[in-house]
């Protein structure tokens, strides 16, 4: 099947057939929109693909071309998104009707024609959908789910001990699972000890284990240099490095364990990445996801948990070591330490602590001596 340049016609091995003309304006409006975005920079397959998606999901749903949209439709399917039997997070929303903005924008701008294109052959232009009366405003600094929070020190030993567990018991049964058993419980553990995203964790090659000259007490495994952080506004992904602190020197025979002597059964030495899978790949950050839910049910987690609540344990409990607030924010690659802010829980007694401490430096300040 071959698209004749310049005309709506598809070239067959039986002959020639008409193309409809609505269907090609359709998709070259997404390739138009497609090629803004690549002069950009923006990443192909984080930013352009997921975008290009949304819109089409939007067609389907509506029944109808872009330049048939108006508000209602568009309200009308975050409705349906917001009401189904997966109700979407309100940033979630956020970012779908930003997206369909950008979208519209690129349609109602005269630079790129289109608003004339489709009032000559269609009778009726694009227009913005999303508009200030009907998008989600931005009035909170966190809009997730509030059940989801930071592990205190007894869950995050439960759900260790569950990982371990978990291995002993396959191995007891003699069937197979040991080996991938014993990579999810090293894999949970060094996203808490080093503070990770789930990308960060698939994304990391044995090689970004790193020595650092101040620690050599921790080997290889000093340091971790991220590749893949989160990237900002479509753009590359942020680098890092994060250094192994005193308190979580448990995870050096973790690791030196799982690198030294798991992994090569499982992938030799052939395959860059840390975490593979049992057939010599890369794991899937759903992998993780899979990992902690089978982990935590086995502890008794509450079902809402997921893996970043693990971040969100490392961040706290930074804090509660006295950890410099910039520190932490350079460890977590947070460009702002609000941010950081947002991720902190931190215990009734550590604030506790703090507050007996403060009494103490200055109790004479306040009360005088006592007579």
């Amino acid at each position: 099947m071959i698209e004749a340049p310049g005309s709506a016609l598809l070239v067959l091995a039986d002959g020639v057939v008409p193309l409809d003309p609505e269907s090609m304006a359709f998709r070259a409006m997404l390739e138009g929109w497609a090629c803004q975005q690549r002069a950009r920079f923006l990443d192909e397959r984080e930013t352009i693909e997921p975008r290009l998606a949304l819109v089409r999901r939007m067609v389907a749903f509506t029944g109808l071309y872009p330049w048939e949209w108006t508000p209602a439709e568009a309200e009308a399917f975050i409705g349906d998104l917001r009401s189904g039997p997966r109700p979407i997070m309100v940033s979630t929303a956020r970012s779908y009707e930003i997206t369909l903005q950008l979208f519209c924008a690129y349609l109602t701008d005269v630079r790129y024609q289109w608003g004339r294109v489709c009032s000559e052959r269609f009778g009726t232009a694009p227009q913005q959908v999303f508009h200030e009366w009907n998008s989600v405003k931005h009035i909170a600094d966190y809009e997730g789910d509030p059940r989801r929070r930071p592990l205190d020190y007894d869950e995050v030993q439960a759900l260790f001990d569950s990982a371990d567990g978990r291995v002993e018991q396959i191995r007891a049964r003699r069937v197979k699972g040991a080996l991938p058993a014993m990579r999810d419980a090293a894999l949970l553990k060094t996203v808490y000890a080093f503070g990770l995203r789930r990308q960060e964790t698939v994304g990391t090659d044995c090689v970004d284990l790193r020595r650092c000259p101040k620690t050599p007490q921790f080997g290889q495994f000093g340091a971790l240099n991220v590749r893949f952080g989160k990237s900002s506004r479509g753009g590359p992904p942020k680098r890092r490095t994060v250094l192994l602190v005193p308190e979580m020197d448990w995870i050096v025979p973790v690791l030196q364990q799982w690198t030294d002597e798991v992994r090569p059964l499982l992938a030799g030495r052939s395959h860059p990445a840390l975490w593979v899978t049992e057939r010599c790949g890369r794991l899937h950050r759903r992998s993780v996801n899979e990992a902690f839910e089978k982990v935590a049910g086995l502890a008794g987690l509450p079902a809402e948990l997921d893996p970043h609540c693990l971040r969100y344990s490392y961040i706290t409990h930074l804090v509660e070591f006295d950890y410099p607030q910039r520190f932490i924010q350079e460890q977590v690659g947070h460009l702002y330490a609000s941010t950081t802010a947002l991720y902190t829980g931190v215990s009734d007694e550590y604030r506790t602590r703090l507050l007996l401490r403060a009494l103490a430096e200055h109790r004479d300040e306040l009360w005088g001596e006592q007579g």
